[in-house]
């Protein structure tokens, strides 16, 4: 009895240092948990036979102490096993595609143009993460007083910031050495990068940041969050400002069906990371300066399961009806001050095009589908690759815009040392109508050349509209496409591709006309002629 009692002793302590170190969740639901009770039961068994060891041989019994001995507690192990083998089992797809199926609400009555306005490029976020973290890790370079002791993270979460489409990351410790030498005072800034303009800075703060994923010890921010909520599972954390600039670290907390099954975001953590302060709340109690309360990887698993699963199980195995899965990658779109996650939307068969695509709310998890037949993302990628092959730049994945009432992928082209050199606009319905333009010229020259080049039809309930008289126009000839130049009676300017009226070349100086057009520019894209 005194040797069962050390050797669980000992076990308790082997098990709150590995708590320590590794942070399990303290909750049957979490596989994780299970995991760890396994390696306790394991450490108990070996500690208990080897301190019995002596006592074996001594008394010549092993046979008879081994079966006393371990068999009850080694028996633990292949029962936890098989309850972890049924529940996955039991609460599994197999008896519940409905309830996967209905993770997540998604809206198939929405219309494109309706939800999604006509792109504005003054707030459209046109860096990637890759290319955000170039400018950040510049900036950085650039304090030689922090950049011996502070490494940029490269958490660089994309953030609707006062308007303002950025990417937000904090600093951390380049080292243990420099945690010992710099934890007095903290980490002391983060760094934004401007999606749309590429302004990158480093916000200094008066008071450092205790709680961050490169401390140690009671500082690491997960140590701190296990700590406080030693029973939650927590999702992927991320780092946001509110719209004072303050910095916090963003929770979501994981509820499970049986053993890690149909994972659902039920609350949300927000904790200071000065002084580890910290506040749950209900996932729709959320604040509206949090923009990121769902991870990416969770809606899209959550979207697959609705796609392979709303027609029943044996359906996703055999006929597959209607079986649909969301395409590899995805994007951001910045829409209403909050963030909004793109996908498509393909066949399970993977024939490289899209049914349509999601957006989802990246707060709330409000998700619209939208029917746009056309080609998916990758294969939108090659074709504006391929049309400057001999560069060899690579395409980013694509945001999706509203470019005069038509749904376009819009790429940026990068050279080898991850430049953007050029952006690239790409027909959705037909992947092989792309123009590339010289990123110098700017990304509205860039769009008015996909427009002029392109045959469109515009939805005329939402052009605006002007009668002029021209002063002046001239005709151009651009990659085999004629295009008018003109010039109104107050020096206003205007393109028009002949596409749009074969009425162009027969006008002239003194001419009167309605036009249409979007919205007004430098260059005014004409898309209609009255």
């Amino acid at each position: 009895m005194k040797r069962n009692i050390i050797s669980l002793f000992i076990t308790l302590f082997i098990g709150y240092i590995s708590f320590y170190l590794f942070l399990p969740a303290l909750n049957i639901h979490n596989l994780g948990f299970w995991i760890f009770l396994i390696y306790l039961i394991i450490i108990y068994s070996f500690i208990a036979f080897t301190s019995s060891i002596g006592e074996l041989f001594r008394t010549n019994r092993i046979k008879q102490h081994k079966t006393k001995f371990g068999f009850g507690i080694i028996m633990l192990v292949p029962i936890i096993l098989l309850l972890i083998i049924l529940s996955d089992i039991i609460g599994g797809p197999i008896f519940n595609a409905s309830k996967y199926a209905s993770r997540i609400t998604i809206d198939e009555t929405k219309t494109f143009t309706d939800d999604v306005e006509q792109v504005d490029f003054t707030k459209l976020p046109l860096l990637d993460k890759d290319s955000s973290q170039k400018l950040g890790d510049r900036v950085m370079g650039q304090m030689s007083e922090l950049v011996s002791q502070f490494n940029v993270s490269d958490i660089y979460t994309q953030i609707n910031y006062n308007d303002k489409i950025i990417r937000v990351t904090p600093l951390e410790y380049a080292s243990f050495i420099k945690w010992m030498t710099n934890k007095k005072d903290g980490v002391r800034g983060y760094i934004t990068v401007d999606s749309v303009t590429g302004e990158s800075n480093l916000t200094k703060l008066d008071k450092g940041m205790k709680y961050v994923p490169s401390a140690h010890f009671n500082e690491l921010l997960s140590r701190k969050l296990r700590f406080s909520y030693p029973t939650d599972c927590f999702g992927r954390i991320s780092f946001e400002i509110d719209n004072e600039g303050n910095p916090y670290w963003i929770v979501p907390v994981i509820t499970y069906k049986w053993i890690g099954l149909r994972a659902e975001v039920t609350d949300l953590i927000i904790l200071n990371p000065f002084d580890g302060t910290s506040k749950k709340m209900k996932i729709s109690e959320v604040p509206t300066w949090v923009d990121m309360a769902y991870s990416a990887d969770l809606i899209i698993e959550q979207v697959n399961d609705w796609g392979t699963y709303k027609q029943g199980f044996i359906n996703s195995i055999f006929g597959q009806k209607n079986v649909v899965n969301t395409t590899e990658g995805y994007n951001y779109l910045a829409m209403n001050d909050d963030i909004y996650l793109y996908t498509g939307i393909t066949s399970i068969v993977a024939d490289e095009s899209n049914l349509g695509f999601i957006l989802t709310n990246m707060r709330t998890k409000e998700t619209a589908f939208y029917s746009a037949p056309g080609a998916e993302e990758y294969s939108a990628m090659a074709s504006a690759e391929g049309a400057v092959q001999q560069m060899k730049y690579t395409s980013t994945f694509p945001l999706l815009i509203n470019l005069n009432n038509k749904p376009t992928y819009l790429v940026s082209l990068k050279d080898a040392a991850g430049l953007v050199k050029m952006y690239g606009f790409v027909d959705v319905a037909d992947y092989q109508k792309v123009v590339v333009t010289d990123s110098s010229k700017g990304i509205e020259v860039a769009a008015q050349n996909y427009l002029g080049d392109v045959k469109v039809t515009p939805d005329e309930s939402k052009l605006l509209t002007k009668t002029i008289t021209i002063k002046s126009i001239k005709d151009a000839t651009i990659s085999g496409n004629s295009y008018y130049y003109i010039t109104d009676e107050n020096d206003n300017k205007y393109k028009a591709s002949i596409s749009i009226s074969d009425e162009l070349p027969f006008l002239k100086n003194g001419s009167t006309i309605k036009i249409g057009f979007n919205a007004e520019t430098n260059i005014t894209n004409i898309v209609k002629i009255y």
